[in-house]
Parts: structure tokens; C-alpha cells; sequence
């Protein structure tokens, strides 16, 4: 079970949307904003499963249109703070990264 979690969870769409929706609480368009070349399709797919393991709610206000806000969960929360702790360490390595992909692409 905890490998098919992780399988999931783990992808970069994931991981994109977790991150920001770590700012707070935000609309389907916002959130599409937020997250790079993530299509509408790729969003909706993402949100669902997200929603599906608890770490995303979803929520529709009755208006006119209707308005659907997206917010992590305590566990999403928590996800969180890993993935901000990943992406902290890619920025302080990014430096050392792209010296080692060059050199292992030149050769």
C-alpha cells in the first residue's frame, strides 16, 4: 500500500500542487496559474487523487457559477513541509547538478 502511495503522490504534478497550495487556499484557475505547463486535464487528474487520499479538500461554494476551492489537509499539510524541504535542497544543489549533467553529457 505504501509503495502504491508513494507511486502516486511522488509524480512532479503532485509535488507541484502540493507545493502551492502550501500558500493556501486557492481556485482551479489560480491553481493552474501557480503550477507551470500543468494542463487542465493533468490539474483535474492530480486534484482527484490528491482529494482521493485525504490530502486535498475540495470545496464547491453554491453560486452562480459554482466556485471550487482547493486546500491541503493536515496529512497535506505535513506532505508539504517534505516537498518544501526537497525543494530547498534542489536550490541549494542546482549549482552542482547542472556542473555534473554538463561534464556527463560532454562525455
Amino acid at each position: 500500500m505504501a509503495r502504491e502511495i508513494f507511486s502516486d503522490v511522488a509524480n512532479k504534478w503532485a509535488l507541484l500542487i502540493i507545493e502551492a497550495l502550501g500558500e493556501g487556499t486557492l481556485r482551479f484557475s489560480e491553481l493552474r496559474g501557480e503550477v507551470e505547463g500543468i494542463s487542465h486535464k493533468m490539474l483535474t487528474q492530480n486534484l482527484r487523487m490528491l482529494e482521493r487520499y485525504g490530502l486535498v479538500e475540495r470545496c464547491v461554494h453554491p453560486t452562480v457559477p459554482p466556485r471550487v476551492e482547493y486546500t491541503l489537509t493536515e496529512p497535506g499539510q505535513g506532505l508539504r513541509r517534505t516537498v518544501h524541504v526537497m525543494c530547498d535542497w534542489t536550490h541549494e544543489h542546482i549549482g552542482h547538478i547542472e556542473a555534473s549533467r554538463r561534464t556527463f553529457d560532454a562525455s
